[in-house]
């Protein structure tokens, strides 16, 4: 579970300084109507003036169309896109390139991964929640209703019975349960809570922590059929720092707590019902499955979707989806949302959290709005002699490494040739090839490192790229339908060395790159065929591919 990850307590303060900022009230944000990328830039800037830092400069077309495809496609562009892009109007470039990335079935497939990389990060080949996920986003179901249907798993069959999937991997651990799903779904780290109140941030009490865990103590699954149940009864009891035994109540994070509407039940009916829980839960009996009318889980999430004082369910999803795209969130980290870990830029969090709830949790226009900003759209260079500026005044764009699917879909594009891609206006047919890349980068997985804090690629990813017989046989093989095949065909070296720069890195190489290739092709004049090959490798082994920037 993600405690076992080394997302820990973290038992010190962590504030973030704001250049002065102060949250402001809903009358003072910017009017709700506001397109949500004129409120980004709005609040950007404002933030920039406030800490007196200028922003860099734009990224260049080319760099836009890798960053933009990469986040909203899960790959990086084929040649028949470049091109494509390259021919529409300069000032509607952008606009055009996310609405079309957004209506293909790329957008799905990503937005699906993204949500399982976030969900299941222990499980990256659970097959029932992934289909779950992916029929979710394709039907565009808002956040909110993934999260109700998640929480509840409810028996069903088709796809909808994946979704069951998040409670089950943590079903066996009551307290991964119960922090995986304060960190997931609302922002919240309540680890350190459950031994003592939180030493260092005052928001968070056992009561709290075991308030939470009451929602799910009641959950169990079937030994037979594998389904999610709830008790008909049961309750968390604890014991304070001062040795006094309590009885936790259903409370959520705001500290609203739910009354406890568990029927009284005589104490052979209660033992009858024990005894069926019993069976279901350890043998192979028949018993039927028992539906309590009041069910925990379900007030948990009525408690998170009613909450208007914190926000979190709102906030959380809000500050994860900017952090996916901008590198940082406007919460760093993204699991202690709390008071003493202010946002950054504490009025743009609270004018996109309304907006997010107002719009019915449309994660699309979320991710469209953030897209299309300046803030997004920075170069990621920082040119001047001083320190760049911080993170979190997002004054320039970040370097992100690839997820194992970006990189492995990324890979199996830039080795194929032009010819292989469908043109732009045949979406039937696209259909088919990202479904078959989709399926090929799903083999790769396993080679390459999940991106976490501190990112830094694993020996084992290294090795793989220096030894792998696949890399040999998939990548770096010269047919006619590999990149290296239609290499060899072009006569000027200069022209072939540009074919492979812009195939793989999408941009041109510079004076230096270009002459240090044309050494390496020339040094031994008789072997260029696998001097070309190594070059290919260097570069697609090399960090400039590997990351997003």
């Amino acid at each position: 579970m993600l405690s076992h990850m080394g997302i820990f307590c973290r038992c010190h303060l962590l504030a973030i300084m704001f250049c002065g900022s102060s949250i402001a009230t809903a009358d003072e944000l910017l009017p709700a109507d506001t397109e949500i990328t004129t409120a980004i830039d709005h609040y950007v800037q404002q933030h920039l003036v406030t800490c007196g830092v200028a922003a860099v400069e734009p990224a260049d077309d080319l760099t836009l169309l890798r960053r933009t495809t990469l986040d909203l496609a899960g790959r990086v562009p084929t040649p028949v896109e470049r091109e494509w892009f390259l021919t529409q109007p300069a000032s509607d470039r952008r606009r055009l390139l996310v609405e079309r990335l957004m209506q293909s079935p790329d957008f799905d497939f990503h937005q699906r991964n993204w949500l399982d990389e976030t969900l299941l990060p222990n499980q990256p080949y659970n097959d029932e929640f992934r289909n779950y996920l992916l029929t979710a986003v394709q039907a565009r179901r808002s956040w909110d209703t993934v999260f109700r249907e998640i929480m509840k798993a409810a028996v069903s069959e088709g796809p909808e019975k994946g979704a069951a999937q998040f409670l089950k991997s943590r079903v066996s651990e009551l307290d991964d349960l119960t922090n995986d799903t304060a960190i997931l779904f609302f922002g919240v780290n309540i680890s350190c809570a459950k031994c003592h109140d939180h030493p260092l941030v005052a928001d968070w009490k056992q009561d709290h922590f075991y308030g939470m865990q009451a929602f799910f103590q009641r959950t169990y699954q079937t030994r037979k059929t594998s389904s999610l149940a709830e008790r008909p009864f049961g309750e968390v009891k604890f014991a304070n720092v001062g040795g006094e035994s309590k009885t936790a109540a259903f409370m959520f994070l705001t500290g609203d707590v739910v009354a406890d509407r568990t029927p009284q039940l005589a104490d052979e009916e209660r033992k009858q019902l024990e005894e069926r829980v019993r069976k279901l839960e350890h043998d192979d009996a028949d018993a039927e499955i028992i539906v309590p009318e009041f069910r925990p889980r379900d007030e948990l999430v009525e408690l998170a979707l009613r909450d208007t004082k914190g926000q979190f369910f709102a906030k959380n999803i809000v500050n994860r989806v900017w952090a996916r795209l901008l590198g940082t969130g406007l919460v760093d980290p993204p699991d202690q949302m709390h008071s003493g870990n202010a946002p950054s830029h504490p009025e743009l969090l609270e004018w996109l959290t309304n907006d997010v709830v107002s719009h019915g949790y449309d994660l699309r226009r979320l991710i469209q709005g953030i897209v299309l900003s300046e803030a997004y759209g920075r170069s990621s260079e920082w040119s001047s002699g001083s320190e760049p500026p911080a993170p979190s005044t997002f004054a320039m764009a970040q370097t992100r490494p690839l997820t194992p699917r970006q990189l492995g879909a990324s890979l199996h594009v830039v080795i194929r040739t032009p010819e292989q891609w469908p043109a732009i206006e045949n979406t039937e047919e696209w259909t088919k090839q990202r479904t078959d890349l989709e399926n090929q980068a799903n083999g790769w997985v396993r080679e390459f490192e999940q991106p976490g804090e501190n990112f830094q690629i694993a020996v084992d990813e290294a090795l793989f790229f220096s030894n792998s017989g696949r890399v040999q046989d998939d990548l770096l093989r010269d047919s006619d339908d590999r990149l290296l095949g239609q290499l060899k065909k072009i006569e000027d070296q200069s022209q072939g060395i540009e074919t492979l720069w812009l195939a793989v890195l999408n941009r041109v190489p510079k004076p230096d790159e270009l002459a240090s290739a044309t050494a390496w092709l020339d040094h031994v004049p008789d072997r260029k065929d696998e001097s070309r090959k190594q070059l290919l490798w260097g570069i697609l082994a090399g960090p400039e591919f590997r990351f997003n920037h």
